[in-house]
């Protein structure tokens, strides 16, 4: 059967139009400190005289930065956030683990004595955790790191010559690169600065990747952006770190310390998971005063003191703890994804990462051990090799004890500066499940299938090759293109229970369309960017099998709402989708039980249509600990003229099928356990155990 193309082309406008009706949010436009516009490009080459005359100067400026009579001392008051939270590979969005806020005193006086004393901080978390921070992470950074950049205390970073230090141009190669106008706090007018590109001569040795900014006038250091060199890190977990720190010009003469921004990234060095750890801070200084007469003895004793926790946790500050998301989000800001690019681009084909090139790759729990009722117990290992900073390679292997033949996967991934990503990927017996929510991720599924002989998976497996295409389209939307060409088989039952004699019998494996298919997918989806509280996308698969075409055009928006007031917290999603043409049995949509309407027989309801309607809602009862939830569910589905072969045994929903239910969260909303009754006719009661959504890529 012929697709009809006009049909399929209407659908697919009007879900892109209803997604942007309800999907667009105000674009966001952070707000920086300074604007910058380019003026020229001055492209003179690597070591050229006008370049290593201006770093010549910078350094001269800087070995007296405050060399002013007019200048005796100042006092300061730094404030910010600092958040750490996991990224996930493949995506850009991010779970947030732990919110820091502060508040530091600054002092200084002449000819360089430094005291810094934190009077406000506070915290919450997210997820358990027990993360601590060095003092340099909650304190402001003075003189650009010294001629020797250090960080952790020295356990993260230890040693690193400052571009602008005596004998810098022994170890670092300069560019003149730009002349820019920067916009800038304490200055009148808009001040003239020329970047100048730092790369190390020797990338196998300590040093940084960066661009200094500095004033055409006098050579002042007016920003310093950067990233380290493997050779640099300390700490082996370290995958990268990155820095921007900007000064601003006070009465029309001194540049002093305005903001900085860290972000730090680790992982474990023999593991390479798809989740990173990452802290980022951010803290801006204001409130300079001149020339108090401050005391000597105020900066005798270490040079960073708290003051009492009772002080510090009482603390007025101007802004809310989690103001810093809500206005900004967890995406990297614009001075850090601009140290990220310029590494790139300085840097070549060189690896960058702290982190050794091959490692064992672990994409989840259930590419090491998983159990179901089509492969009975599987076993699997991988690895993954950085052929360069923006390029890897992917190699998973397994024997699933049902399966004659091994299960390969191997995929290369190549990023290009400006963040698209080109992927290519090869598999065998690739292990799949006929959709469109997931029942239980890995992990729990393999224990309900173990245990209680309960699979949420209606598995079969495929063999074939994929391309894809996923790049950035604006400040918060990723785009995926994908052509991909499969042979798909029906799985087989392996036992009807894991126990040897009894037990509770499996379902039946429902039989798919086998044979070649050939699929065009294209979506784009709105990034998880901890601002915006609407999520979701469109996408749009169009495929050809067995000489039928298709095409499956679905939308999915979602809505949440975190309060940190009265605590009540909720999240609603709506998913719908349609086939056009004639799709192969496992483009079929299955509705019923966990993962979708519960309080219903799992998977009992099919379509060629169908939308789902969820929502949950929570309040904690003893903060980190317990939450009471309520939840529900609608679902519906339409056959249409579609005909199912034995062993389906499923059925159009008849109309909406409705849930409802309560339970309780536990552990930072980790755990969760939900007793639901659906509404209508064919109802039951069901007890649910599930885990965080935020956990389930990781199982």
């Amino acid at each position: 059967m012929s697709l009809p193309v006009s049909l399929a082309a209407r659908a697919a406008a009007t879900l892109l139009a209803a997604a942007a009706a309800v999907l667009i949010y105000p674009a966001w436009t952070p707000a920086q400190s300074a604007a910058a516009a380019t003026d020229e490009v001055l492209d003179s080459g690597w070591n050229s005289p006008p370049a290593l005359e201006l770093v010549a100067r910078a350094r001269e400026r800087r070995a007296q930065p405050y060399a002013d009579a007019e200048l005796r001392d100042y006092s300061a008051l730094a404030q910010g956030h600092v958040y750490f939270y996991l990224d996930w590979r493949g995506s850009d969005d991010r779970t947030l683990i732990k919110v820091d806020q502060v508040a530091v005193e600054v002092y200084w006086a002449a000819p360089d004595m430094v005291k810094q004393r934190i009077v406000g901080m506070r915290d919450v978390s997210h997820l358990p955790n027990r993360q601590r921070y060095h003092l340099d992470h909650l304190t402001i950074v003075h003189d650009e790191f010294g001629d020797a950049i250090r960080m952790g205390d020295g356990d993260e970073v230890s040693q690193v010559p400052h571009p602008a230090a005596d004998g810098a141009e022994g170890v670092y190669d300069f560019r003149l690169a730009d002349s820019l106008t920067l916009r800038l706090p304490g200055a009148p007018e808009p001040i003239r600065v020329y970047e100048v590109e730092v790369k190390p001569k020797d990338f196998t040795s300590p040093g940084i990747i960066g661009s200094m900014f500095l004033d055409r006038a006098r050579a002042d250091i007016v920003r310093l952006e950067f990233t380290f060199t493997p050779a640099s890190y300390v700490d082996p977990r370290l995958d990268y770190i990155r820095v921007s720190l900007e000064n601003g010009l006070w009465n029309d003469r001194h540049w002093l310390p305005y903001e900085q921004r860290v972000e730090i990234r680790r992982q474990l060095p023999e593991l390479d998971f798809p989740t990173g750890a990452v802290i980022q801070g951010v803290l801006r200084v204001d409130g300079y005063e001149f020339n108090q007469g401050l005391p000597i003895a105020l900066f005798a004793g270490a040079p960073v003191t708290a003051a009492p926790a009772s002080e510090r946790e009482t603390y007025p500050f101007t802004e809310g703890l989690m103001d810093g998301i809500q206005a900004y989000g967890l995406t990297p800001p614009p001075s850090l994804e601009a140290v990220r690019r310029r590494a790139l681009e300085l840097a070549g084909q060189r690896y960058l990462s702290g982190l050794p090139r091959l490692r064992l790759y672990v994409p989840g729990a259930s590419s090491v051990l998983r159990y179901n009722r089509a492969e009975g117990v599987y076993l699997g290992a991988g690895v993954a090799y950085a052929l360069h900073e923006r390029s890897r390679l992917e190699l998973l292997a397994g024997q699933a004890t049902s399966l004659g033949s091994p299960t390969l996967d191997g995929r290369i991934t190549y990023q290009t500066v400006g963040g698209i990503e080109l992927s290519a990927r090869a598999f065998k017996n690739s292990l799949r499940d006929v959709g469109p929510v997931e029942g239980a991720p890995g992990a729990i599924n393999s224990l309900a299938a173990a245990i209680a002989s309960s699979d949420y998976l209606d598995p079969y497996f495929a063999e074939g090759v994929r391309l894809e295409l996923s790049t950035p389209v604006g400040e918060v939307w990723r785009a995926n293109l994908a052509l991909s060409g499969e042979n798909h088989e029906s799985g087989r039952i392996v036992r009807s229970s894991i126990f040897r004699d009894g037990g509770r019998a499996f379902r039946p494996v429902r039989p798919v369309t086998e044979g070649w298919v050939y699929e065009a997918h294209a979506s784009i989806r709105r990034i998880n960017d901890g601002i915006s509280p609407w999520s979701g996308g469109v996408s749009l698969v169009a495929g050809s099998a067995g000489g039928d075409t298709y095409a499956q055009p679905i939308l999915e928006i979602g809505r949440s709402h975190r309060s940190f007031t009265n605590g009540i917290n909720a999240d609603a999603r709506l998913i719908a989708g349609t086939t056009l043409g004639t799709a192969p049995l496992q483009r079929t949509f299955l509705l019923g039980g966990r993962g979708t309407v519960p309080g219903y027989e799992y998977r009992s309801f099919a379509g060629r249509s169908f939308a789902l309607a969820q929502v949950e809602a929570w309040r904690d009862i003893v903060p980190n600990l317990i939450n009471l939830r309520a939840v529900g569910a609608a679902g519906w589905t339409d056959l249409g003229d579609l005909s199912l072969p034995a062993g389906w045994d499923v059925t159009a929903t008849d109309g909406v099928r409705t849930s409802v239910g309560l339970g309780v969260g536990i552990l930072f909303d980790m755990i969760r356990f939900d007793v639901v009754r659906g509404l209508n006719r064919g109802a039951r009661w069901e007890a649910i155990l599930s885990v965080n959504p935020g956990l389930r890529d990781v199982l």
